[in-house]
């Protein structure tokens, strides 16, 4: 039997279930429970367990799903829109928090809007926690935050966060795991449009592994990406710099680095004065354009990081007259001393690590890494129509087909069972349903340099999978018999192989901070 928080009245007895089994519980208006916020202070949830919440309607903020309200890893208590024919969204507003998950462990939270939490519109102090289909707009302060303790792996995907953020020290996502409590967890950040700041960064990373794959980044106040170490004065008893190393790869974003931005960096690694990730960073197949005139850093490098391996990248300053900065280190002699250890104020925490291949930056740029093999250097990458920040390559350009199809990472410093390359497009620009993730394709079979490839599906009769995509069938042996395919289950092929196009299906994906209690830091 769940039992009810506080003790439960006869009527209330009655929407209780009676046994072990998974329930479904209904919240809106004219239902028993008209307010998330009494729901969650009444009832506890079960592993299992599902909460639906009626559409076309307002709910207020300091929505707290606490520890007693937990699922398991292969039954998650799932919270989400009841969704039917006309509704909107459920609104989730104001509050001081607007949700948050306390130490509610294995969550899904999908299909609602959040908005106006005055510290942060979602705070996560769970482990394991979903966050799907949201639109999480307009707040004050921290839009997504991810606590420094009690906090695991976290996974966004196929939402939408803007207008969030204040000054330097609230951001638009801001994730950190607990690597005490919750060691080799994953903060996966994947098919999401992120834009518009009002303040600091649009998606700043503390989190032990950050996997951060087909997303569209845009317009921060500070930089688009930080990837930086957790706190050190904020961290579980046990706790010291060289417990874990926080290790980020980047594939297959679009990151546009705007002149409202009051830095000149579309990604800055390493550590701030308080914690520095010591790790190895991967970008591949990313897209990076800086819109601005003037000096402009696609990866600034300060205080502390490990390695930095780079792929297939396309990096542009279209302004007049630009010389953009591809990896630019910041000298210890330009940063403080860092408030607790590690003191060093090197950029690298081990010396320079750098390595990559078949990377696309114009001919003015600066910092290009002698390390890199393969580098294309030129005057426009082609995209098919800058202004309309459509990226996919055209005819002609230098990025098509000149992509590394196996980039290896270096053996001195591999980064941990990465991705070879790419699986899907980025969204563009705007928010994209649950499962309508497009498979990365190609005509050919060499991979196009950037965040995509010439063509979409729906534009072509014989597309073929990138190698990566999954799932994927391996080659059959010469002569051998294909193998059968259903509606359901098309065909799915390796490079070389064509997809007749009676079988073209648009392929879509399965659906898939920093805090201390009473203190939020820069």
């Amino acid at each position: 039997m769940h039992l009810s928080k506080p003790l439960l009245g006869l009527g209330l007895l009655a929407a209780v279930p009676l046994s072990a089994a998974a329930a479904t519980y209904n919240v809106g208006p004219g239902r028993q429970y008209t307010q998330l916020t009494t729901f969650f202070n009444s009832v506890n949830l079960a592993p299992g367990d599902i909460v639906e919440v009626d559409g076309n309607a307002s709910y207020a903020g300091n929505i707290v799903v606490g520890d007693d309200d937990s699922g398991t890893q292969a039954s998650p208590v799932t919270i989400r829109w009841r969704r039917v024919a006309g509704a909107t969204r459920p609104l989730l507003s104001g509050g001081t928090h607007t949700i948050k998950f306390q130490q509610s462990n294995h969550i899904v939270f999908e299909g609602f809007e959040v908005t106006g939490g005055s510290s942060s519109c979602i705070f996560s102090e769970a482990h394991n926690a979903t966050v799907r289909d949201v639109y999480v707009h307009d707040c004050p302060s921290h839009g997504i935050l991810g606590a420094d303790q009690n906090s695991g792996s976290f996974t966004l995907e196929y939402s939408e966060i803007a207008r969030s953020g204040q000054g330097d020290r609230r951001h638009a996502i801001y994730m950190q795991s607990d690597e005490v409590a919750y060691p080799d967890t994953v903060f996966r950040m994947r098919y999401n449009y992120v834009h518009s700041a009002t303040g600091g960064v649009l998606v700043r990373v503390r989190h032990q592994r950050a996997e951060i794959h087909y997303n569209w980044i845009e317009g921060s106040d500070l930089h688009e990406v930080e990837l930086i170490g957790p706190d050190c004065e904020t961290q579980k008893a046990g706790w010291t710099a060289d417990l874990r190393r926080e290790d980020a790869e980047l594939i297959g974003n679009v990151i546009i680095h705007r002149s409202t931005s009051r830095s000149g960096n579309a990604l800055r690694i390493g550590g701030d004065l308080n914690g520095r990730n010591q790790g190895r960073t991967r970008l591949v197949n990313n897209t990076i354009l800086m819109d601005r005139s003037g000096t402009a850093n696609a990866v600034l490098v300060q205080l502390g990081q490990g390695s930095l391996e780079m792929h297939n990248n396309v990096i542009y300053q279209p302004a007049s007259g630009s010389a953009p900065n591809i990896v630019r280190e910041n000298p210890a002699s330009n940063v403080d001393t860092p408030y607790c250890g590690p003191q060093s104020r090197e950029p690298w925490s081990d010396g320079r690590k750098v390595a990559g291949s078949n990377n696309w930056v114009q001919a003015s740029a600066a910092l290009v890494p002698a390390e890199w093999t393969g580098t294309l250097r030129g005057s426009d990458p082609m995209f098919t129509d800058l202004a309309q920040l459509n990226f996919r390559p055209r005819a002609g350009s230098p990025l098509l087909n000149a992509g590394n199809n196996a980039p290896a990472t270096p053996s001195a410093f591999p980064f941990p069972t990465p991705q070879v390359l790419p699986a899907f497009d980025p969204p563009r620009r705007t928010k994209l349903a649950v499962g309508d993730a497009h498979a990365r394709l190609m005509l050919e079979g060499r991979i196009d340099i950037g965040a995509f490839e010439q063509f979409d599906i729906d534009q072509v009769s014989d597309p073929i999978r990138v190698n990566g995509s999954q799932p994927l069938i391996p080659p059959r042996p010469a002569g051998a018999a294909a193998q059968p395919t259903t509606a359901s289950q098309p065909a799915l092929t390796m490079p070389g192989a064509r997809l007749p196009v009676r079988e073209r299906p648009r392929w879509r994906t399965a659906p898939a901070a920093r805090y201390r209690r009473g203190v939020v830091r820069p």
